[in-house]
C-alpha cells in the first residue's frame, strides 16, 4: 500500500509560509466544473463557497473579484469599488497568462502578480469561505479576514441584489 503525497499548490505554500490556518479538501474532477458543483460535491452549503473571477478595467488593469458561487458579480459596482469607469470579464483563453492559474483552479492567493483584489462584504458574516485551492480538485477553507490578509484584498459590495 502506498502513501500518496499530498500536492501543495502555491496557495497552500503562501498560506503556510504567512502562517495562516487552513483545511484542505480534495474532490475528484478531471475538467472544469462550475462552483456550485463543487459546493455540492463537498457537502458544502452555497453561500460559503466562493469563485474567482478575473476583470479587465477600461484602464487596461486587471481586477479579481471573489464571490459566492451561486451570486453574480454586478459589474457597474466592481467598477466602482476599485475606481474604474467599467470592468469586464476576461475571456477563458487568457486566465492562464493573466494569473498562473487555468479555470476552476483560480485563486487570489499567489497569482502571478498582485492584482487589486474585492471579497464580496457578505463573506464577512461567514466565519470561515472555500475558495479555490490553486488547482481543479482542491479547495481551501480559511477565514475571510485571513484570506483578505493572504491577498492583500478589501470587502466591497459587488454581487448583483437577488
Amino acid at each position: 500500500m502506498s502513501k500518496s503525497k499530498e500536492i501543495k499548490t502555491n496557495a497552500m505554500r503562501i498560506l503556510e509560509k504567512e502562517k495562516i490556518p487552513f483545511s484542505h479538501y480534495t474532490y475528484e474532477c478531471d475538467e472544469f466544473i462550475d462552483g456550485i458543483q463543487i459546493a455540492d460535491k463537498l457537502s458544502l452549503p452555497h453561500e460559503k463557497v466562493f469563485k474567482t473571477l478575473v476583470t479587465r478595467g477600461n484602464g487596461r488593469d486587471y481586477f479579481v473579484f471573489v464571490i459566492p458561487v451561486d451570486r453574480e458579480l454586478d459589474l457597474k459596482k466592481a467598477a466602482r469599488a476599485v475606481g474604474e469607469k467599467s470592468v469586464a470579464m476576461i475571456p477563458v483563453k487568457d486566465i492562464n497568462g493573466i494569473t498562473g492559474y487555468i479555470r476552476g483552479g483560480c485563486t487570489a492567493v499567489g497569482m502571478k502578480k498582485q492584482y487589486v483584489t474585492r471579497l464580496d462584504e457578505c463573506a464577512g458574516r461567514q466565519e470561515t469561505i472555500v475558495i479555490s485551492g490553486g488547482r481543479i480538485g482542491s479547495q481551501i477553507e480559511l477565514r475571510p479576514g485571513d484570506f483578505l490578509a493572504a491577498c492583500r484584498g478589501e470587502y466591497a459590495d459587488i454581487c448583483q441584489e437577488m
